[in-house]
C-alpha cells in the first residue's frame, strides 16, 4: 500500500496535469477566494494541502486521513474540474460561437476528445476518462449541424448528406491544435466526435516506444512497415514519429495520403507532399494510381482500409519504395488474416508471396492506463520479417508467429506478454491493469515468477 506521502504526491501530479488555471478555479470554488488570490509561488506551496482537501470534498471523506483510492480520486477530480462554477453555463451561445468555446476548453484542459450528441451536454475525455460538461444539453440535430458547418469544408458537406458520415480535419488557430473530426448520422440525427491532435510532432521517446521502433525505421530503405492496433491506440502518433525521423535524417521525397491530414510536417532533409482525401484528391484509389509517378522514395498511407489500398501498398513496397501504413488489428498474427480477408482465396498465395518479399515489420500497440493518474503507456508487439518469418508467411504457418516472437527477442522482437512484464517491473502499469490487458494472463504470471513458458509446445514446430 502506498504511504500517505506517496498518495499526496500522486494526487498533486494528477491535479497539476489538469492545469494550474483549472486548479485555481477549484480552489476558488472550494476553499474561498483567499487561496485563488495568492501569488503563484504561494499558491504552489499550499497546493499539496489543497489536493487532499479537494479529494475529501469530491469523495465525501469524513477526514483527510483516509487512504484514497487514487484512480477513483482522479476520476472525481476530473469530474469536478468539468463541473466548476466557473465553467457553468446557464444558456447556450449560438452554435457558430459555442463550437469555438468548446474547442478552446478542450485545448486549455488538454482533453483528447470532444463528443457532441443532441439531448446531452457535450462530453470530453481527459486522461482517458469521459466526463460531461456542466452546461445545458445540446437541443437538437440542427444545432449540431450548424456547429459542424462552421468547421466542415463545403466539399465534405455533400459527402455527409450522401453517405451519412464524413471525416475531415480542422486547425483551431486560437488553441494551436488540429482536430480530426468525424460527423456521422445516428437515428437520423447528427453526432460528432472530435479528436485533438497536438501540433507538436511526437518522437519515439515521448511516446514511450521501445528502441526497436527507431532502429527499424533507421535501417529500412524500402519495404512495408505496418503499424496496427485498435482505435485510439496511438497508431497515428507512431506513424508521425517514424515519418519525422525519416524527414530529419534522410534526403527523400515523402508523399502522404491521409483522410484527413492530422500532423502537418515541414520539410527538413526530405521534401514532403501531404495529400488529403476530398481536398487534394477524390479518394484513395485515385491518389494511389498516380503516387508512383510523383517520384516518391517514401509513401505513407494513413489507413489500409480495402483491397485497393493494400495491394497498392504491397506493390509500391516491392518496387523499391519505403511504405508505411496502419491497420485495425489486435496482434501481429491477426494482421495477416486481416490482410488476406480483402482478397479471394485463390489470390492468397500471390499475396503471401508478395508479403514475404516486401514486409519489413509489423508493430502492434495498445495504450494502458499508468500508475500515475492521467498517464498512459503503450504495450507493444513487434514482428520483424527475418528468414524464419518469411518462410512461415509463404507456407501459411501464421499460428507459429507467437513462438517466433518469444524466441527472437535478441533481434528486437517482442510480444504483448513480455511488454506488459516490462511495464509492471518498471512500475509504469499496475499489475491488475496488466492482467486485464494480457492476452494470456497465465503466461504473464509465470513470467513474473521467473518462468518463461510462452513458447513451450510451439518452438518444436519451427
Amino acid at each position: 500500500m502506498l504511504s500517505r506521502r506517496q498518495d499526496v504526491s500522486l494526487i498533486f501530479r494528477a491535479l497539476r496535469s489538469v492545469g494550474i488555471a483549472t486548479c485555481r478555479r477549484v480552489a476558488k470554488a472550494e476553499v474561498g477566494p483567499r487561496f485563488a488570490n495568492e501569488s503563484k509561488r504561494a499558491f504552489n506551496r499550499k497546493f499539496l494541502g489543497l489536493c487532499v482537501q479537494i479529494g475529501a470534498l469530491c469523495q465525501g471523506w469524513s477526514t483527510v486521513t483516509d487512504t484514497p483510492d487514487l484512480e477513483a480520486l482522479f476520476a472525481a477530480i476530473l469530474d469536478r474540474c468539468c463541473h466548476l462554477p466557473g465553467n457553468r453555463m446557464s444558456h447556450l451561445h449560438p452554435p457558430q460561437e459555442e463550437i469555438y468555446k468548446l474547442l478552446g476548453f478542450v485545448c486549455e484542459n488538454k482533453a483528447s476528445d470532444l463528443h457532441l450528441k443532441s439531448g446531452l451536454p457535450p462530453y470530453v475525455r481527459i486522461g482517458g476518462h469521459l466526463r460531461s460538461l456542466d452546461m445545458p444539453p445540446l437541443p437538437d440535430t440542427e444545432y449540431i449541424e450548424a456547429m459542424m458547418c462552421e468547421l466542415m469544408p463545403e466539399s465534405k458537406q455533400q459527402e455527409y448528406l450522401e453517405h451519412g458520415g464524413v471525416d475531415f480535419a480542422y486547425f483551431f488557430e486560437a488553441g494551436g491544435d488540429r482536430f480530426r473530426i468525424n460527423a456521422f448520422r445516428s437515428d437520423g440525427k447528427m453526432h460528432a466526435a472530435l479528436r485533438r491532435v497536438q501540433h507538436d510532432i511526437p518522437d519515439f521517446e515521448s511516446l514511450n516506444l521501445p528502441a526497436i521502433y527507431q532502429k527499424t525505421i533507421a535501417k529500412s530503405n524500402d519495404g512495408l512497415i505496418l503499424v496496427s492496433g485498435v482505435t485510439g491506440s496511438g497508431k497515428s502518433s507512431t506513424l508521425a514519429a517514424m515519418l519525422d525521423y525519416v524527414n530529419r535524417h534522410r534526403n527523400m521525397h515523402i508523399v502522404t495520403i491521409e483522410d484527413p491530414i492530422e500532423f502537418r510536417f515541414e520539410s527538413h532533409k526530405s521534401i514532403i507532399s501531404q495529400r488529403e482525401i476530398g481536398v487534394d484528391v477524390p479518394n484513395f484509389a485515385e491518389a494511389l494510381r498516380y503516387v508512383v509517378r510523383q517520384d516518391p522514395d517514401c509513401i505513407l498511407i494513413g489507413e489500409l482500409r480495402d483491397k485497393q489500398t493494400i495491394l497498392a501498398a504491397i506493390q509500391a513496397a516491392e518496387t523499391g519504395h519505403l511504405v508505411m501504413g496502419s491497420l485495425h488489428c489486435s496482434d501481429a498474427e491477426q494482421t495477416f488474416s486481416r490482410i488476406l480477408e480483402f482478397f479471394p482465396h485463390d489470390e492468397h498465395s500471390f499475396i503471401r508471396s508478395s508479403l514475404a518479399n516486401s514486409l519489413r515489420a509489423i508493430m502492434v500497440q495498445r495504450l494502458l492506463p499508468g500508475t500515475e493518474p492521467g498517464q498512459r503507456y503503450p504495450a507493444t508487439e513487434v514482428l520483424l520479417a527475418n528468414a524464419i518469418v518469411k518462410e512461415k508467411i509463404l507456407h501459411e504457418q501464421d499460428e507459429d508467429i507467437p513462438a517466433i516472437l518469444n524466441v527472437c527477442h535478441e533481434e528486437g522482437m517482442r510480444d504483448f506478454t513480455h511488454s506488459l512484464y516490462e511495464l509492471v517491473c518498471e512500475d509504469r502499469v499496475a499489475l491488475n491493469v496488466a492482467m486485464g490487458y494480457a492476452p494470456h494472463p497465465e503466461q504473464l504470471t509465470s513470467l513474473l515468477k521467473g518462468i518463461d513458458t510462452a513458447a513451450e509446445g510451439l518452438i518444436s514446430r519451427m
